[in-house]
């Protein structure tokens, strides 16, 4: 894993496609008429981190997307016939298997709303409703559209889909309300993965690299990165380590949980800003 300075990841925000090994484009550059205080007002904050804790986290498991609530450690899993939601045990990472979708069903990103628990598929199109106490499903929707991460502010559910616009869920319908393009600095940021709102604010993986994004619901806008590069560090990665994914917030305490797809291990980090 490269140290390099953040200023030279932040390209990776902007993938010209939606593929892994897409190539990365260079952000353009403020333009000459934009005055200093346009310039400052819109600069997006640059945050590095802090590990506070390292938890254990199963190897197995696919991270798609992760929920702390209430005391619970919730995780929804990927891959065919491996697609899960499960809690974890944060001090031991034991898994407690709650559900598994059919082996048909690619799983994606979950969140928690009220009574409910949702969860994404990837291209089956379907959103899966459970009650949070029972686990018995609820009911089913169909969107178009892939699915990737989830979240929400108590009202509302936002989803993300690989490209760079967040859908407004109306979550009593799965109905779209309004959409949001996320941008930075002017420009589409692509391929927004899992989500967490955080503080008013949505987090969002980028796919494919180590940066978590700070987007502002109202207006789309960037306004901080997170630069996670070397958080696992490269001695404990084997050739099915995967991707940074998977940011989890404790309301209670204001801890942030992250780890990712194939991780030994889950941290809770503390940002700080450079």
């Amino acid at each position: 894993m490269k140290n390099t300075a953040l200023y030279l990841l932040l390209p990776a925000l902007l993938i010209a496609s939606c593929g892994p090994n897409a190539a990365r484009n260079r952000l353009n550059t403020a333009s000459n008429n934009t005055t200093t205080a346009q310039t400052s007002q819109q600069e997006p904050a640059h945050y590095t981190y802090i590990v506070r804790n390292t938890y254990p986290h199963s190897v197995e498991s696919y991270t798609q997307g992760l929920q702390y609530i209430d005391g619970t450690l919730w995780e929804g899993t990927g891959q065919y016939g491996k697609s899960l939601l499960q809690t974890i045990d944060l001090a031991t990472g034991r898994c407690d298997v709650k559900l598994q979708l059919p082996a048909t069903e690619f799983g994606e990103g979950i969140t928690v709303l009220g009574d409910r628990i949702y969860q994404l598929t990837w291209t089956n199109n379907v959103v899966h409703i459970y009650d949070r106490h029972t686990l018995d499903k609820i009911r089913e929707y169909t969107y178009t559209g892939e699915g990737w991460g989830l979240t929400s502010d108590g009202t509302l559910l936002y989803m993300s889909d690989g490209t760079e616009t967040l859908r407004v869920i109306d979550p009593a319908t799965f109905r779209q309300e309004k959409s949001i393009p996320v941008t930075y600095e002017g420009q589409p940021v692509r391929l927004l993965n899992e989500l967490e709102w955080i503080e008013g604010r949505i987090w969002a993986n980028v796919y494919t690299t180590d940066q978590i994004v700070i987007i502002n619901p109202e207006s789309g806008r960037v306004e901080g990165v997170v630069d996670l590069t070397g958080l696992l560090p490269q001695e404990e990665r084997t050739p099915q380590t995967d991707v940074l994914n998977g940011i989890a917030y404790d309301e209670a305490t204001g801890r942030i949980f992250v780890t990712g797809k194939h991780w030994p291990k889950l941290y809770e980090i503390e940002i700080v800003k450079q």
